[in-house]
């Protein structure tokens, strides 16, 4: 009887201990390796509500009290949308407030350039009722106690925000940098608990899946808005550059990020495999300098950087002293397949970029390796991801704006799934950031994917006239131009945009069509108008007129026809330029006749309806104020808005020299053409301003029907007329 007593003795306190063992390295695998002080207040937590061991309490605090704790850290650590997040703070949209800033508390270059970003965005809101999600004021970006950026009492900011109620959800923590050295560890002085955390290097194990978002490690100088373009297009061929691999950067002699530098030596032969690292950063290093240090840094300082960067077919992107390094952002503009050796990092964005596209995932351990796994890449597969690096940087990666306009738009996705893009979308030009689903589902609809698609180009048009002086009689501009629309065989619909300010002529004054007539009502003072995205305009293409406009039949037809195979572009008849005028260092605007031009006027042009959703839906409000309020500009901010969203240029069509502006005022009178050029002038820099680079794009071609100026028989040319400066139209 006793041996059998203590056989279950025996057998209950193994249970228990396996429990309590098995219990202890969930949490540890939970909570991960480097929060040992959270796995130890779990573990002191659990214990007093398994196993009164001691009988005493291992704390002073109630049994209640201790398990809410508990369950509040480990649903922080398991944090999702769904369980984190307070959908119903966006019922009145999605809306961003940022916190009053403290006038103590300094804010870092990066994080100001963040605010501004979220600042000058459509999501912005300065009313924190009607606010989705919320942004402290206070710097968090560099936690790393050694810097001078680093800000104290944190915890105390953060916690004491009117919105913040304890648990911090629907706010977003940006962070660059954690954690000092010799550790790095991932500590910010202060708990995220359910707020959003934005962070760059960020770690697998620390990472809530669809609830973080991770972060490129950008510099200080990064631009604002803009950014300079990819350098694919002119370093495009060959396909394999100079160089097969490279890396130039620092060598650390101890702590996180020594090993991966360390044995860099081992790979590099100074032939196609240039990898170079130097111990010469620090003030000690020459303290802490090993036998190598003399010899890497010589090799070091022969090459270049810029010049091994842009002439090297893959980059080696190492971990630094945390998992991020300013090599990736380098690499995707340079054009240079990155090769990562960041074992466990999270890639940017990685929720909606396939990086499988872009980069080589190379693994920390199996370094020697890495040079035949770079040499088995193909030089299709070469251009292909090298094509792809430029895609990612243009779209989201080339500005400070671009990047907090794609975090925002990745939660604004998960907050309203039904407006969610598929990832096809995220992954091909022009990006998702200018992808609208509630433009439509279909991948068709969008001018950029419907060649992709197979889908058969739009086979009619709508002619949208701006009417701004009254008709006088029948034989008015208008009048003409409404019937020479008419009678082309692709028109589906013209629609007059009344800006008069006088009622509509009688309906028997007007002309009688063969397409229906729509005509909208608009105030004069509101020239945006022109592009609005209205109903009535149910064709993909849109012919936008002046009602000045002189356009024969053939002309019309030829334009649609050279649309139709270029569905994204602007096509059109006069043309114009710009050009950097160095004396005043501003951009100017130029009517001259040369053999370029970037811009194609919207007084007698095709475009994709699409266009007038972004202009109407995307653009920054203060450029449609800035058109309004100088009652000009509209078409060159059309213009803008195309260039910014395909990065090329437009298509001219036959020479139309005969094309002449007149710009109206707000008053209808005609504005004079010095007047009309200052105008002008001025919206380029105040666009360029706001776009944070100039978009437009120069161009030397022009598209001309075969034969049409070709000595033959008048039967064999399709376009009969459209040499003719003003023809009649068959009738009024």
């Amino acid at each position: 009887m006793q041996a059998k007593k203590r056989y279950v003795l025996v057998t209950f306190g193994g249970v228990l201990l396996f429990l309590l063992y098995y219990g202890g390295l969930h949490m540890l695998h939970t909570v991960g390796p480097k929060n040992h002080n959270n796995v130890r207040s779990l573990l002191e937590v659990s214990l007093p509500l398994t196993l009164d061991i001691t009988g005493e309490e291992l704390s002073t605090k109630s049994l209640k009290q201790m398990k809410s704790e508990r369950d509040s850290i480990y649903n922080n650590r398991k944090c999702r949308m769904e369980t984190c997040f307070d959908f119903n703070r966006c019922r009145k949209g999605f809306k961003v407030y940022i916190y009053p800033s403290s006038q103590t508390d300094p804010i870092s270059a990066s994080y100001s350039k963040i605010l501004t970003s979220i600042r000058e965005s459509k999501y912005y809101t300065t009313d924190p009722d009607e606010a989705c999600l919320f942004v402290p004021s206070v710097d968090t970006i560099d936690r790393d106690k050694l810097s001078t950026k680093y800000v104290h009492n944190v915890k105390e900011k953060i916690e004491s925000l009117p919105y913040w109620n304890i648990h911090g959800r629907n706010h977003l923590i940006f962070n660059l940098y954690s954690g000092s050295w010799p550790d790095y560890s991932e500590e910010l002085g202060f708990n995220v608990n359910q707020a959003i955390l934005i962070k760059a290097s960020f770690p697998v194990e620390n990472f809530r899946k669809d609830f973080d978002i991770s972060l490129p490690l950008f510099g200080k100088t990064h631009p604002q808005k803009g950014g300079s373009k990819g350098d694919l297009q002119a370093n495009n061929f060959p396909v394999q550059r100079k160089y097969l691999l490279a890396f130039k950067g620092k060598r650390y002699l101890s702590g996180i990020g020594s090993d991966s530098r360390n044995a860099l030596y081992h790979i590099h032969n100074g032939n196609d495999i240039i990898l170079l690292t130097t111990c010469k950063h620090g003030k000690d290093w020459q303290k802490h300098k090993d036998a190598r240090c003399d010899k890497d840094n010589a090799e070091y300082d022969r090459y270049d950087y810029q010049i091994l960067l842009h002439n090297s077919t893959f980059c080696l992107t190492p971990r630094g002293r945390r998992l991020g390094s300013f090599r990736f952002l380098e690499s995707l503009q340079a054009a240079c397949v990155p090769v990562l050796l960041s074992n466990g990092w999270v890639l940017p964005f990685s929720e909606v970029l396939d990086w499988n596209t872009a980069v080589v995932l190379g693994d920390e351990r199996l370094l020697l390796q890495v040079p035949s796994i770079v040499r088995s890449v193909g030089p299709e597969q070469v251009l292909t991801m090298r094509q792809q690096t430029q895609i990612y940087w243009d779209r989201y990666f080339s500005s400070v704006e671009k990047i907090i306009l794609t975090t925002l738009e990745i939660i604004k996705e998960r907050v309203e799934l039904h407006n969610a893009k598929e990832m096809f979308a995220w992954n091909h030009p022009p990006g998702g950031l200018l992808i609208h689903p509630s433009f439509s589902y279909h991948r068709a609809a969008f001018p950029f994917f419907a060649l992709h698609e197979g889908a058969p180009p739009s086979e009619k048009f709508t002619a949208v006239i701006l009417a701004r002086t009254p008709i006088i009689s029948i034989s008015a501009p208008i009048m003409r131009l409404m019937s020479n629309v008419a009678e082309s065989n692709y028109a589906a619909k013209v629609v007059i945009i009344w800006q008069v300010g006088k009622p509509l002529p009688l309906k028997e004054r007007w002309p009688d069509l063969k397409v229906p007539l729509a005509v909208i009502e608009s105030d004069p003072k509101d020239l945006s108008a022109r592009f609005g995205h209205y109903d009535v305009i149910e064709t993909d293409a849109v012919l936008s007129l002046d009602e000045n406009a002189k356009l024969s039949k053939d002309e019309i037809d030829f334009a649609f026809a050279v649309w139709q195979t270029f569905p994204d572009r602007l096509v059109g008849f006069p043309a114009r330029s710009h050009y950097w005028d160095e004396a005043n260092e501003q951009w100017g605007y130029s009517s001259k006749w040369t053999n370029e031009y970037s811009i194609v006027l919207t007084g007698a042009a095709f475009y994709h309806k699409y266009y007038n959703y972004l202009y109407t839906n995307h653009l920054p409000q203060v450029l449609r104020d800035q058109v309004n309020s100088a009652s000009n500009c509209d078409d060159l901010l059309m213009n803008y808005l195309i260039a910014d969203v395909t990065h090329m240029p437009p298509i001219k069509v036959t020479q139309k020299k005969q094309y002449h502006e007149m710009m109206m005022g707000q008053d209808g009178t005609q504005v004079r053409e010095v007047e009309n050029f200052q105008q002008r002038q001025k919206c380029m820099q105040d666009f360029s301003q706001v776009f944070g680079y100039m978009p437009l794009m120069r161009s030397k071609m022009r598209l001309d029907p075969l034969l049409f100026k070709d000595q033959v028989s008048m039967l064999r040319k399709r376009y009969r007329q459209i040499e003719l400066i003003n023809p009649k139209p068959r009738s009024l």
